[in-house]
């Protein structure tokens, strides 16, 4: 199951154990999928939106830096690193999209919207130049968040392509504010 191809580049493991949070706990998580669901989301992602952005930017430019996140990698996401006291990491499973199809214990899905979700980076380009990029070829996008020039972007792949934009207030609240530009972009390409 690890060696799936989810499109023309990647595997299901480069999806699932790509964090920095994984690689540190590798052996004490289970980074795969249970939901079938989650494969063909995982696929479709890679299909409409990752394999376009590989075409284009190029596979050697491409670092995925967070993919798939388990149910296994969820907790250890909202642990403390015991030597530092900070958090692993930050996820928001009702909406972000990283947990895809997963269901939790009570039967229901982990993000209602359902899709799937990564962050990147292209190597050699700015983060701004990507999404500009992303926009003038509308790749059929649920959700983008833009968290800065230097920084990983997220993208989504779900039913609904709603090509909502996002970025963050230093409080780490959403915004529009400052995206103006490329919101109109969406709407005059819509």
């Amino acid at each position: 199951m690890q060696t799936t191809k989810l499109g023309n580049y990647l595997t299901l493991e480069d999806f699932c154990t790509c964090t920095q949070t994984y690689q540190k706990y590798a052996d004490k998580i289970d980074p795969f999928p249970k939901n079938s669901e989650t494969i063909l989301a995982l696929k479709a992602l890679n299909q409409f939106i990752i394999d376009p952005i590989i075409d284009h930017f190029g596979q050697d430019k491409f670092q995925l830096t967070y993919g798939f996140c388990s149910p296994d990698l969820r907790k250890y996401l909202d642990k403390k690193d015991p030597e530092t006291n900070i958090k692993n990491g930050i996820i928001d499973p009702k909406r972000d999209q990283h947990m895809a199809h997963e269901i939790n214990r009570n039967g229901k899905y982990y993000c209602n919207r359902l899709g799937a979700a990564c962050d990147f980076l292209i190597i050699g380009e700015t983060s701004d130049t990507v999404v500009e990029w992303i926009l003038t070829q509308k790749l059929p996008f649920d959700s983008l968040y833009y968290y800065g020039k230097s920084r990983p972007i997220h993208i989504s792949y779900g039913s609904q392509h709603k090509r909502d934009l996002w970025t963050f207030t230093k409080t780490r609240q959403p915004t529009k504010k400052g995206l103006e530009s490329w919101l109109n972009l969406i709407k005059t390409s819509s």
